[in-house]
C-alpha cells in the first residue's frame, strides 16, 4: 500500500493532530484519490497517543478515519515529542531505545495500530535507530527483543502481523545498512539467547528495517548495495519510506556557480530540523560528514570545490533540479523500482515532513496540492499505475 507521512503536519496534541488531519489529509485524498480509499502514516506524539487512550478515542477516530477513507496502515513512531517546535534538531532522538520511554511509546503505538487496522490488515512502525549516540547498545537490544514478542503475542492471538522497523539515518547509530546488520548480529541475537526465547518466535519476522531512500543517498550508500545487504542478513524490509534529499555537484561547476550555489543552499539552514550533511571528494572518494548543513557551510567557501555534497533535507519528490542544486531522486527512482518489484515489500510512505521549512519558492500555496503531486509520482512506481 501507498501512503504519506502525517508527520508533515502538526500534532503534538490529539486536537490539534485531528484538526490537521481534516484539514489536509482529506483534501489530499480528494485531490489524489477521488474515488478510492488512501493510505495514511499516522504519527502520533507520546502525548496525543496517551490522550486517544486514557479519553477512549480510539473507536470514534476508527470510525472517522474510515468515513473520510483514509487507511491507516502505517505509523512513524520516530518522532517521540513535539516534530513542529520551534527548534527540534537532536531531541527528535530521544527518548532512546535505550530507555524505557520509548519501550512505553512503541507498545502504545502497537495496541492503537491494532485497534485501528481492518481485520485481515497487517502493518508497520518505523523507528529510530537506537540512539544518535549509544553508551548502552545491549539493554536497546533487549528492549527491541522485548518489543518483538509483544508483536508475537498480538500474532498469535489475533492473527494480526504488525512490524517493527528500524530506520538507518545520517549521524545515528545506525547509519549504514551494515551498521544495522552488525546490530543484529551483535546486539539482537543476543538478547534473543539472554531471553532465553530460543525457537519459540522468529524475532526478524517482527523487527524488520525502514529503509528511508533519502537517508542511504546522504551516506552515499547505493541503493542496490543497502537493499542487498539487508536480504543477505535475513532482515525483512516492513517499510520503505520514499524520500529525496538535497544533491550539490560542485565539482562540476565553475567558481561563480559553486558561490551562487552555497548562496541558494545557504536559504535550507533552518532552525527546526537537523540536516546532516556528507561531502564528498570527487577525485578520492573520501567523505566528510557533518551533523547539521550550518556546520558544513561554515567550514567552506566556493572556489575550487571538487566535492558532491548531499544534505539530509526532505525535497518534494518530484522536483529533480531547483536552481544551482538538485534532488536525489534518480537514486529514489531506483528504490521503488527495486522494492516494488518484491512481493514481500508492501507498505511504502511519502515521507516529505519539510515542507513547512521549504523556501518560498519551493513551497506550494496548498500544502494537499504539493502532497497530493508527490503522491501521484511515487504512484507510477511504487504501483505501477
Amino acid at each position: 500500500m501507498l501512503g504519506y507521512c502525517t508527520n508533515v503536519h502538526a500534532g503534538a496534541n490529539l486536537v490539534e493532530m485531528r484538526k490537521n488531519l481534516s484539514e489536509y489529509a482529506t483534501e489530499v485524498r480528494r485531490l489524489f484519490s477521488p474515488d478510492q480509499p488512501m493510505g495514511i502514516g499516522l504519527w502520533f506524539s507520546a502525548k496525543s497517543a496517551e490522550q486517544l487512550v486514557n479519553e477512549k478515542q480510539v473507536d470514534d477516530f476508527r470510525s472517522w478515519l474510515e468515513e473520510q477513507r483514509l487507511v491507516p496502515f502505517t505509523f512513524n513512531g520516530f518522532p517521540y515529542g513535539d516534530f513542529h517546535q520551534e527548534s527540534v534538531k537532536h531531541a527528535v532522538y530521544l527518548p532512546t531505545w535505550e530507555q524505557p520511554e520509548r519501550v512505553a511509546y512503541t507498545l502504545l503505538l502497537i495496541d492503537i495500530l491494532d485497534q485501528l487496522l481492518s481485520e485481515g490488515m497487517d502493518g508497520s512502525i518505523s523507528t529510530l535507530p537506537i540512539a544518535w549516540e549509544s553508551s548502552a547498545p545491549k539493554q536497546a537490544a533487549s528492549n527491541l527483543v522485548t518489543v518483538a514478542g509483544q508483536l508475537h503475542r498480538l500474532r498469535e492471538v489475533s492473527g494480526r502481523h504488525i512490524r517493527l522497523c528500524i530506520e538507518p539515518e545520517p549521524g545515528c547509530v545506525l547509519q549504514y545498512s551494515s551498521d544495522l546488520v552488525k546490530f543484529y548480529e551483535q546486539h539482537i541475537d543476543a538478547a534473543v539467547v539472554s531471553a532465553g526465547i530460543g525457537e519459540s518466535f522468529a524475532v526478524r519476522d517482527y523487527l524488520t528495517v525502514c529503509h528511508d531512500s533519502c537517508h542511504a543517498s546522504v551516506m552515499f550508500e547505493p541503493q542496490v548495495d543497502a537493499i542487498t545487504n539487508y536480504r543477505n542478513a535475513g532482515i525483512g524490509i516492513g517499510k520503505v519510506q520514499v524520500s529525496s534529499a538535497i544533491e550539490i555537484p560542485f565539482s562540476g561547476m565553475d567558481p561563480d556557480s559553486q558561490k551562487q550555489a552555497i548562496e541558494q543552499l545557504s536559504v535550507f539552514a533552518e532552525d527546526r530540523y537537523l540536516h546532516q550533511t556528507v561531502c564528498r571528494n570527487d577525485e578520492t572518494g573520501k567523505t566528510e560528514f557533518h551533523d547539521d548543513l550550518p556546520k558544513a557551510l561554515a567550514a567552506t567557501k566556493a572556489g575550487d570545490l571538487r566535492e558532491t555534497w548531499r544534505v539530509h533535507f526532505h525535497v518534494p519528490l518530484f522536483l529533480k533540479e531547483f536552481g544551482m542544486l538538485r534532488s536525489t531522486q534518480d537514486e529514489t527512482v531506483e528504490c521503488c523500482k527495486l522494492l516494488a518489484a518484491d512481493p514481500l515489500v508492501t507498505d511504502f510512505e511519502v515521507e516529505t515532513y519539510a515542507w513547512g521549512v521549504l523556501p518560498k519558492s519551493l513551497k506550494f500555496e496548498n500544502l494537499a496540492e504539493g502532497i497530493s503531486r508527490e503522491m501521484a509520482w511515487a504512484k507510477k512506481l511504487v504501483l505501477n499505475s
